[in-house]
C-alpha cells in the first residue's frame, strides 16, 4: 500500500476512527505521536510562568460548540461528519448549544474540527 493510498484510507474516517487508530498504532508500535507537538508547543509559549508550561504539556483538547450561526443545517452536517452521532443527536447537540462535540482529543484534531465547524459558521471554542 503507497503513501497516497493510506492518506486516502485516513481522509475516509471520522477522526474518532482516525483517534483510536493513532492510539493502536502508539501501542503496536510503542511510540508516542503526541511528542512532537508538545515539543514543538514548548518554544512557542516562551520562557513564561507555570501556567504557560501547563498549556504547553496538555495534550488532551475539548472542542465545545458554542452557536451554530446562521447556517445551522451545514454546522450538523460538520457535527455528523466529525461524530459517529445520528441526524438526530447532531441536531439536538446544535440546538442545545453550548455542549462538546469533541472530548479528549489531540490539539491537531482539534483545531481540525474547530475549522471546520467554524467553515460552517458555527462559533466554537478549544478548551
Amino acid at each position: 500500500m503507497s503513501s497516497t493510498d493510506l492518506l486516502d484510507a485516513f481522509k475516509e474516517m471520522t477522526l474518532l476512527e482516525l483517534s483510536d487508530f493513532v492510539k493502536q498504532f502508539e501501542e503496536t508500535f510503542d511510540v508516542t505521536a503526541a511528542a512532537p507537538v508538545a515539543v514543538a508547543a514548548a518554544p512557542a509559549a516562551g520562557g513564561g510562568g507555570g501556567a504557560d508550561e501547563a498549556a504547553a504539556e496538555q495534550d488532551e483538547f475539548d472542542v465545545v460548540l458554542e452557536a451554530a450561526g446562521d447556517k445551522k443545517i451545514q454546522v450538523i452536517k460538520e457535527v455528523r461528519s466529525l461524530t459517529s452521532l445520528g441526524l438526530k443527536e447532531a441536531k439536538d447537540l446544535v440546538d442545545n448549544a453550548p455542549k462538546p462535540v469533541l472530548e479528549k482529543v489531540a490539539k491537531d484534531a482539534a483545531e481540525k474540527a474547530k475549522a471546520a465547524l467554524e467553515g460552517a459558521g458555527a462559533t466554537v471554542t478549544v478548551k
